[in-house]
């Protein structure tokens, strides 16, 4: 600890008190350079900083102070301060998140963190409500509708919102009614088989399924191979894996990578206790792209392989 340090400090405390801030801030500076190793000296800056509504210097003054003394509570009060401020509300969030590890029980940052989230939530309803404006002035009423439902999750009583909802609402039946109408009948029973599928009517939603690839002339187009898909999910669900199989592979042979039907029938496959087959199809998957195959994919089959790889190895060693 450096005496001439601790006297810069002294002199800029008295000049804060005095509401001298930017002397303040000088003095506090002539201690870091003396000595960069005291937390208080990063702390007291900043906060001097702050009266003079320079926060980009109090946040920086705040991120040094919690380097120099991670366990400093005021350091990340501090920081938290300055972000909001700067309107940075995530990243003070995070940073109070990493306070309240060290100090679990922080009022003030549990404060800060309450208040902040509430500022979040209200800025994503009202960036919300204008985007769905701007859908709805597109024409674009069903993204619309998803927009407004969003907000509303967050803000029931919004009556902004809550209007513009009753307003756009008969705007998209129309719409829908009139879309619908331009479907073709293998269209139709697809939809009808989706909505089905979503109230969990498997059975239902197999039977629409079928009555869409029976009316199309050939199964490779993308409306037979989506209902392909779609009725192997159903099967799946039914825990008919044969289904599950014989759907996929169509689906397959058409698009050989489609990640939905390899990862399905590699399930399916394990099911029915072929596990080469499963091995194979995951392996494949595994071997793909990850931007492809996607993170929660790519975490299943690397399960997958790991799991089938003892199976097989059990089998062939007759442990099974």
């Amino acid at each position: 600890m450096s005496a001439q340090a601790q006297a810069f400090k002294k002199e800029g405390n008295k000049l804060f008190q005095a509401g001298r801030h930017k002397e303040a801030i000088e003095k506090y500076t002539q201690a870091i350079a003396a000595d960069g190793t005291d937390h208080t000296f990063y702390s007291n800056r900043s906060a001097a900083y702050a009266a003079l509504e320079m926060w980009e210097e109090a946040a920086e003054d705040g991120r040094s102070c919690i380097r120099v003394k991670k366990d400093f509570i005021k350091g990340y009060f501090r920081l938290a301060v300055a972000l909001r401020a700067l309107k940075r509300y995530k990243d003070a969030v995070d940073n109070i998140k990493m306070g309240l590890a060290v100090d679990p029980g922080n009022a003030d940052l549990k404060k800060q963190a309450s208040e902040m989230e509430e500022i979040m939530r209200k800025e994503k309803v009202v960036a919300l409500a204008a985007k769905a404006h701007e859908l709805a002035q597109n024409s674009d009423f069903g993204e619309a509708l998803k927009t407004i439902d969003r907000g509303l999750a967050l803000d029931g009583g919004n009556k902004e919102l809550t209007t513009l909802k009753a307003r756009i609402e008969p705007k998209f039946q129309a719409a829908e009614k009139r879309r619908v109408q331009g479907l073709s009948r293998p269209e139709r029973a697809k939809e009808d088989g989706d909505a089905k599928y979503k109230n969990a009517d498997f059975e239902g939603a197999i039977a629409a399924y079928t009555a869409c690839l029976d009316a199309l002339p050939s199964k490779t187009t993308d409306l037979a191979l989506k209902a392909l898909g779609n009725r192997a999910a159903c099967y799946k669900q039914l825990s008919n894996f044969d289904g599950t199989i014989e759907d996929c592979t169509a689906v397959l042979e058409v698009e050989p990578d489609n990640v939905k039907s390899l990862v399905r029938r590699a399930q399916a496959f394990e099911a029915v206790e072929r596990y080469k087959s499963a091995l194979q199809d995951v392996k494949f998957v595994l071997s793909m792209p990850p931007n492809t195959v996607g993170q929660a994919n790519w975490s299943l089959c690397n399960t997958m392989q790991h799991r089938l790889n003892r199976v097989v190895q059990q089998l062939k060693t007759g442990n099974m």
